[in-house]
This record gives C-alpha cells, sequence and structure tokens, in this order.
C-alpha cells in the first residue's frame, strides 16, 4: 500500500514538474532533456495505471504485449485453410514431421544468427541452466539432428518462433509467429534436393493463389567470392552480407553508406559490391559471370555458378531469377540460398492504416526463404560430423495477412465451423427425440448440434443455420415421428424431403460428400 501511494504522489509530481518545464524554455536539467523528463513520467504514469488510481482500486490494461495478436475464429478458419495446404503440400514431397521445446539452452542458439542474434529472448535462469526461446526452427533441428546421430531425414515442422524485433503488423511482422519448414538431410546428388524445396515454394504459392510472385536465388559462396574480389576483408564478409541483405528494404545509397560510414568498408570496395548487386537474370548471367576477369578468379565463387547453372537446369518449367543483391543475413548458410517474394498480392489499402501508409498492405515482400547450410549440424556434433542440410520456411504470418486482407476486401463469408447438419424441432418438448437424433449423427461421424433450448422456435433454427453456413437441417415434428420419418431441409434452396428415419444418416452423409 506504501508503494501505491507513494508511487502516485511521485507521479503526481513529475506530472507538476512536467508541465513548469513546458512553461520554462527549459533545455536541459543537469544534463536532463525535456524528452528524457517526458519518457520517463509516462513509464511512471504507466506503473501508476498498473498499481492502482487515487481511488484504490486496481486497473490494468487489457492488450496483447507488442507485437502479438488474438485470432477471432473467422481468422482461425483462414489460417487452418493455409496450414492444410502447406501441410498437403509437405506430405505430398515425402516428408515427416517431428516437434522440439520452445526454448533451447542459451549457448545453442548463440552465434547462429549473425547481427540478428540481438533480436533473441533470453528468458531468466531456471535451475542453472541460462535460456532463450527459439528464433528459427532450422537450428533446433540442427541440435536433433546432432543429438540423435540422424544422417538422413525428410521433415517439416510447424511451430512458434519468437524474436525481439520491431513490429510491423499490418506487413506480418510479429515478435511471436509461426514458422512453417521443410527440410532435406543428408548426402545426395547436387541440386537435386535444392531443387525440390524451390519446387515446393512454387507449389505452394501457386496453391493459396497469392499473387504475383517471384523467386530470387544465389549462392553464399557466390556472395563471399564476390567480396573477396572487390576487396572487402576477411573478417567483415558477415558484417558486409548483413548489410547488403536490407537491399530489399532500402536503397543502394543507403546501404552503400552503412558499409561505408559504419562499418569501415572503402568506398572502391563498395562501389565494385554495388556494380554486382545489380544483377539479375538466369542460367545466362551464371555463365557470364563464369566468364567475369574477377569473378572467376575466386574458386569458391566459380563452384557456386556452377552449382546454379545446374540448379536452372532442373528449373526451367518455372519462373526463378538470379539475383546478385540477395543476401540473407543468417550465419549458417553455406551454398545456395533463396526467397520468394510477392510482386503482386492484389490487395487495396486498409481504410484505418494510416500510420504505415498504403503500401505497407500492397507490399508484403518476401513470404518465403531457405536455402544450404551444410555446416550447422556439425557445429553441435562432439566429433564435428557434418550433415549436408537444404530447406525452405514458408512465412506464414505475412501469407495470412494477405489472405484476411483479401476476404475482408471481398467481403467473403468465411465458415468457422464445420457443422454438416443442425437437428431442429418444429414443435415443443421434442429436446430428448432431437438429443437421440444428434446423437446418433455423432456416432455416425457426422458433424451435427442443437441449439441449447428446451423449447426453441423453428425460425430461429434455420437462420442460425443460415448465419453459421449449415448446409442441411434435420428437423423433427410429432408428424414426422409418427410417420418414422426425418424431414431433411436443404437451408440454400429451401427445399424439403422426407427420409425414414432407419436411412437419414446415409442420405445427410451422401448430401454432404457431394457438396
Amino acid at each position: 500500500m506504501m508503494l501505491t501511494l507513494s508511487c502516485v504522489r511521485f507521479c503526481s509530481g513529475l506530472t507538476t514538474f512536467r508541465t513548469a518545464a513546458h512553461v520554462r524554455p527549459l533545455h536541459s536539467v543537469s544534463g536532463i532533456t525535456v524528452a528524457q523528463i517526458d519518457e520517463e513520467v509516462a513509464k511512471l504514469l504507466e506503473l501508476k495505471a498498473q498499481l492502482g488510481g487515487d481511488d484504490g482500486k486496481n486497473q490494468f490494461v487489457l492488450k496483447t504485449p507488442k507485437g502479438t495478436r488474438d485470432y477471432n475464429p473467422k481468422q482461425m478458419a483462414i489460417r487452418e485453410k493455409v496450414f492444410n495446404t502447406i501441410i498437403g503440400c509437405f506430405k505430398r514431397h515425402g516428408a515427416e514431421t517431428i516437434d522440439t521445446p520452445v526454448f533451447e539452452l542459451k549457448e545453442t542458439l548463440t552465434g547462429k544468427y549473425g547481427e540478428d542474434s540481438k533480436l533473441i529472448y533470453d528468458l531468466k535462469d531456471q535451475g542453472g541452466e541460462l535460456l532463450s526461446l527459439r528464433y528459427d526452427l532450422t537450428v533446433p533441428f540442427a541440435r536433433y539432428l546432432a543429438m540423435n546421430k540422424i544422417t538422413n531425414i525428410k521433415r517439416y515442422h510447424i511451430a512458434k518462433v519468437y524474436r525481439r524485433d520491431n513490429p510491423a503488423m499490418t506487413r506480418g511482422r510479429y515478435r511471436e509467429f509461426y514458422q512453417c519448414d521443410f527440410d532435406i538431410a543428408g548426402q545426395y546428388d547436387a541440386m537435386i534436393p535444392d531443387a525440390e524445396c524451390l519446387k515446393i515454394v512454387h507449389e505452394i504459392l501457386s496453391a493459396l493463389e497469392l499473387g504475383d510472385f517471384r523467386i530470387k536465388v544465389n549462392d553464399r559462396r557466390i556472395l563471399d567470392g564476390m567480396f573477396a574480389v572487390c576487396g572487402v576483408p576477411d573478417d567483415k564478409f558477415r558484417t558486409i552480407c548483413s548489410t547488403v541483405d536490407k537491399l530489399d528494404k532500402m536503397s543502394w545509397e543507403d546501404v552503400k553508406k552503412e558499409m561505408v560510414v559504419e562499418k569501415g568498408l572503402s568506398e572502391e570496395a563498395a562501389d565494385q559490391i554495388g556494380q554486382y548487386v545489380s544483377m539479375q537474370g538466369g542460367m545466362d548471367l551464371a555463365e557470364r559471370l563464369l566468364q567475369d576477369p574477377k569473378m572467376s578468379q575466386s574458386k569458391q565463387a566459380c563452384a557456386g555458378l556452377s552449382d546454379i547453372k545446374l540448379l536452372f537446369s532442373y528449373l526451367q518449367l518455372f519462373q526463378v531469377v538470379f539475383d546478385l543483391s540477395l543476401a540473407r543475413g543468417l550465419d549458417y548458410y553455406t551454398g545456395v540460398i533463396y526467397e520468394a517474394v510477392l510482386t503482386q498480392a492484389g490487395v487495396a489499402p486498409v481504410a484505418n492504416d494510416t500510420q504505415n501508409g498504403a503500401e505497407e498492405n500492397v507490399s508484403v515482400g518476401s513470404v518465403a526463404g531457405g536455402g544450404r547450410y551444410d555446416g550447422l549440424v556439425g557445429m553441435f556434433d562432439p566429433k564435428g560430423r557434418k550433415v549436408p542440410c537444404v530447406g525452405v520456411s514458408i512465412g506464414i504470418e505475412r501469407i495470412f495477412s494477405i489472405m484476411e486482407q483479401k476476404a475482408e476486401a471481398l467481403a467473403e463469408k468465411v465458415r468457422t465451423t464445420e457443422v454438416q447438419v443442425m437437428v431442429a424441432s418444429a414443435q415443443k418438448n421434442l429436446l430428448e427425440e432431437r438429443l437421440r437424433l444428434v446423437t446418433e449423427l455423432w456416432n455416425a461421424g457426422v458433424k451435427a448440434e442443437v441449439m441449447y433450448k428446451k423449447n426453441p422456435k423453428l425460425l430461429s433454427q434455420l437462420q442460425h443455420c443460415e448465419e453459421a453456413g449449415i448446409p442441411l437441417v434435420a428437423i423433427l415434428g410429432e408428424q414426422e415421428l409418427k410417420d418414422g420419418v426425418v424431414k431433411l431441409r436443404v437451408v440454400a434452396t429451401r427445399e424439403e424431403v422426407d427420409v425414414s428415419r432407419a436411412d437419414v444418416i446415409s442420405e445427410i452423409k451422401r448430401r454432404t460428400s457431394e457438396a
């Protein structure tokens, strides 16, 4: 109680001081700026609200944490449809699934993500173990392979991951979000598993009908070779790679400025990099770079370019772009890398999204990415044994944001349940008969429901079916019970037919299977 009163009095006093500070032309007080005072006052006022106001009643803000959200039944129905499409594709390609803990030992995740390591959520000490929430599903997968001595597997994993990122909710960027991963581990002939991963991306994005997209491909060996011939010091490869990875969000001028001013790269080296990262093409570009006077000097780059050529020979059936600006900042990639970007999502701007601007809703950006990481499993194996791996991660949250906006823009009616038939009554005192029939339907595997009232009005029951999208109504009345039939009503057409009680289950199954 003393803490509450003290906090309230202190907040009140600071509020008065803040007002006074704005009255006088105060620039700083003992080195403290007005902006800092405002920030601290805001924190204390928030604490005051949490502890309770002057009336002594506890108050708290009902909200989800920053970068997270709730999902209502309509949104979950759309999400489930997306998941089913993705899982169906993964299974069609022969993948089995695993699961791993939502948190890992901190040392498992440390040093695997380059500059993004600062986004890892660390947990408080738990019984002597330093733990962190998983940042992605790839590093836990590599740990799983090394721990269980698995040398080949084709697996998919769909689960939540956590990042202390600056969320952009309208673009599907959150701090808690799902990843849908497909990975192939094992020693196989070059580029065959890699080509299958790209095929999976193409199948999923085509099936979801999100709009036009393109798949960008590059290779870490080509990037490292490019950095070497451009004069980038070895110890700056990874940090310069992280900067190049920002080209999809920043202009070349800003990227160059970060390289030169913040990371100490020479302007000459940055200009040479700029010439290469502007290149895009197909197999012809790979062939041209193999003849490039500088790139041909790097054995590493030539190996990557040869594999890119091989990959393109397997991918002639659909559009893939060789893009030298694609970097993907994660440290564990060792070979081919790829990213799928929506070029036209076909989504109108959301009217109330004034903060982020219209383009936030149309330009969603990357919706899938992945690559080859042949050295990651060896980092966990006591003897350093490597297991070559390649995989892809589908950006489910960004995809979901687009599909949700599309449903709203088109005013689509989304069913939130899968109920096939409503058991209704036409007169009073028929609750037991309704419960008997719905139980028979449940036992037969039919999705059915009844209203939780003893004597509901028939009109109310029919209206519920229309609102919920339930296709059939099984109506019981005194006459139907005498005749040993059930009146089956098609909600869409309002057609009604009497079906014998013995045949009602088979008739419902027949009609719902045809729908």
